[in-house]
């Protein structure tokens, strides 16, 4: 049964990707006096900002009830361009949360399609591996150590606010929704939502 927190913050999550989709398509004819980047090649992509994780285990020990303020650890992307609007990628988003009193990484690891549907707004988005992990910083022997896989969906969009030659600034939100399997038939679900400044080459 869904809580009322778990829907207020993910119909928050959908109105601000909605919003931030909107702005920016709804770009003016200006844009089109502006260079167009010539994208060919690899790509290789960053990402540093922050957001929201909520996390559930279906024992009951960590319920969507508590969401968590996350920080980007940072985000990878790596691809390679088809053609001057669609390219390929393998994206590894993730966040870090608070699980009885270790922190953990829920990140994955997921290929990916990416598209620019104007010269400099882009949609991305694809289905992969989810993975429950300790914090790197915070492995602790039989009490953080163990790691989880599952699946996970990812959708983001993307404005690049400042181009030059072959790099770009962009301004982006992200959403993910996993679940890790862990021992026991039990199950861990997550739901992300990072807005960041993404750092581009391609």
């Amino acid at each position: 049964m869904k809580t009322i927190k778990k829907q207020i913050m993910l119909r928050m999550a959908c109105v601000a990707f909605v919003l931030l989709s909107s702005i920016t398509y709804a770009q003016n004819t200006e844009s089109k006096l502006e260079s167009t980047t010539v994208r060919e090649g690899f790509i290789i992509e960053f990402v540093v900002g922050g957001g929201v994780i909520s996390v559930e285990d279906c024992e009951g020990i960590q319920t969507f009830d508590k969401s968590q303020g996350s920080f980007i650890f940072p985000d990878l992307k790596l691809g390679y361009m088809l053609n001057d609007k669609l390219a390929i990628t393998a994206a590894m988003p993730g966040a870090i949360y608070e699980f009885q009193d270790n922190d953990r990484h829920f990140g994955s690891f997921i290929p990916s399609v990416q598209y620019w549907v104007k010269d400099r707004w882009w949609i991305h988005g694809g289905i992969g591996l989810a993975i429950d992990a300790p914090a790197l910083y915070d492995i602790k022997d039989d009490v953080n150590d163990d790691w989880n896989f599952g699946c996970a969906v990812m959708a983001s969009t993307g404005y690049e606010i400042y181009k030059k030659k072959n790099f770009a600034l962009n301004l982006q939100s992200n959403l993910v929704l996993g679940r890790a399997k862990l021992d026991g038939d039990a199950h861990r679900d997550a739901v992300t939502f990072n807005i960041g400044l993404g750092f581009s080459w391609l």
